[in-house]
């Protein structure tokens, strides 16, 4: 009915007024007042208004709206209905449906390199069009429908008597679950809460800052952008994302913002001893000599993601990451306390509920592939972030760095005896790549399995 709005100095609010668009210059002290539809008439009018988007400065307002009375509520309805006005798009166009133009919304976004934070921090109350997803009835589960658990496993009994115990747990939970925690992994707590501090600080700097890492430069050993595949996606997912190479040819540590550089040159050191550890009791769960996967090169090249989410204002329309399985051959996830990951299992979404000290552990489409589906590689995805606090999750990719045109990967052929056969053809990294880099999120196994003659 009425909007009473308080407004910081920088400049953005706009009216419109006749055909043009008026500057609602910003001064201190003074409230701003707008007429809502409810009072819109002959004397009062209700006009468009829209806040442009600067990425050299932050604009915010807080908005009071006065609530309907059940007496003018209905004797507006006893009125004729004004038809009613149609959504604006992140730049202040009001097009039609049959005039949205999704590219050059995406374009103008992402060339302002402001990101999803910065959309938050310019007071954006909605998501622009192209975050929202077409079938918004999945994306209303906000809890996890399951009271089901992932496994934890305890990784101080790998190297004592105890060791054949954890190599089935670690084998039944890749089979069953595709996902388990760890515990107690040498990997000191400090060193864990240090990582997602130091990826906090960065997101949080200013907008000028960090645009300069953004970017999405083919072969670039850092870059700093909102949804590695957000040209080519159905729709956009909540997040802002840095991602490091770190291997088999480390990246120019000058590149690495100064915000997080040491501790991300320190978390690679901590998980490529994790990643050995984690390694070898996958190779002798599949009854493999423990250094096989090792052996593949399957510790060597690594690639670092660094996931923010801030806050979305409408998570219900959009999500963090959408559904997909991880590509490469295992995925070691650090996440923070604000939750929001889920796994698939079965026909439910459960919820992979935070552990402090705890690092998640997930098998990738290669390890599945590789192993002829003893492991499994499953859909998992993150709600958009409801709550102020932003989550963060720092995940490491662990590929085989032999990529040559003779360098083959399906399953292993050990584990084609007793009569088993394979289940996934064979296929060259580079036609892996190819096929990864030409879709959306999703799956690969599919593309790869072979077609076995219905008898």
């Amino acid at each position: 009915m009425l909007t009473v709005v308080l407004q910081k100095q920088a400049w953005g609010l706009q009216v419109k007024h006749g055909k043009e668009w008026v500057e609602v210059k910003p001064m201190h002290g003074a409230l701003l007042v707008n007429i809502g539809d409810l009072l819109h008439g002959d004397r009062l009018v209700n006009l468009i208004t829209r806040s442009v988007l600067d990425s050299t400065q932050l604009a915010f307002d807080t908005a009071i709206k006065s609530k309907q009375t059940k007496d003018i509520k209905n004797q507006r309805l006893e009125q004729k209905p004004r038809k009613r006005r149609r959504k604006m798009t992140m730049n202040g166009d009001a097009p039609g449906e049959n005039e949205y133009d999704r590219a050059k919304e995406v374009k103008e976004f992402d060339e302002s390199k402001i990101g999803c934070k910065g959309l938050v921090d310019s007071g954006a109350t909605t998501i622009p069009r192209f975050f929202i997803h077409p079938n918004t009835q999945s994306l209303q589960l906000t809890q996890s429908s399951s009271s089901h658990l992932i496994p934890t496993i305890d990784l101080s009994h790998a190297l004592s008597h105890r060791r054949s115990e954890i190599i089935h747990q670690i084998r039944h939970a890749s089979h069953t679950w595709g996902f388990f925690q760890v515990i107690h992994h040498d990997i000191p707590i400090s060193v864990l809460d240090d990582t997602i501090s130091a990826v906090r600080s960065f997101n949080e700097l200013p907008t000028e800052i960090k645009s300069q890492h953004y970017h999405r430069e083919m072969g670039s050993s850092v870059n700093f952008q909102t949804n590695f595949d957000l040209y080519r996606s159905s729709a956009a997912t909540w997040r802002d994302t840095l991602q490091l190479r770190l291997g088999p040819d480390p990246p120019v540590v000058d590149r690495i913002p100064d915000a997080c550089r040491k501790e991300l040159v320190e978390w690679d050191v901590h998980v490529r001893r994790m990643g050995e550890v984690l390694m070898g009791l996958l190779s002798e769960g599949l009854g493999l000599e423990k250094g096989k996967l090792e052996e593949m090169t399957c510790l060597e090249s690594r690639q670092l993601v660094a996931h923010y989410y801030p806050y979305c204002p409408q998570p219900d329309l959009t999500l963090g990451i959408g559904s997909h399985t991880d590509p490469g051959v295992l995925t070691v996830l650090l996440q923070d306390q604000v939750g929001g990951l889920q796994v698939k299992h079965g026909e439910e979404w459960v919820e992979i509920k935070p552990m402090h000290g705890a690092i998640v552990v997930n098998i990738g489409d290669l390890l599945q592939m590789m192993s002829n589906d003893e492991y499994k590689s499953v859909e998992h995805r993150v709600l958009a972030n409801p709550f102020r606090e932003p989550r963060i999750s720092i995940g490491v990719f662990f590929n085989p760095s032999k990529r040559g045109d003779t360098d083959y990967y399906g399953p292993v052929p050990e584990l084609l005896c007793d009569g088993k056969v394979a289940h996934y053809r064979d296929f060259t990294m580079g036609e892996f790549m190819g096929r990864l880099f030409s879709r959306e999120l999703g799956t690969l196994v599919n593309h790869f399995k072979l077609q076995r003659p219905s008898i």
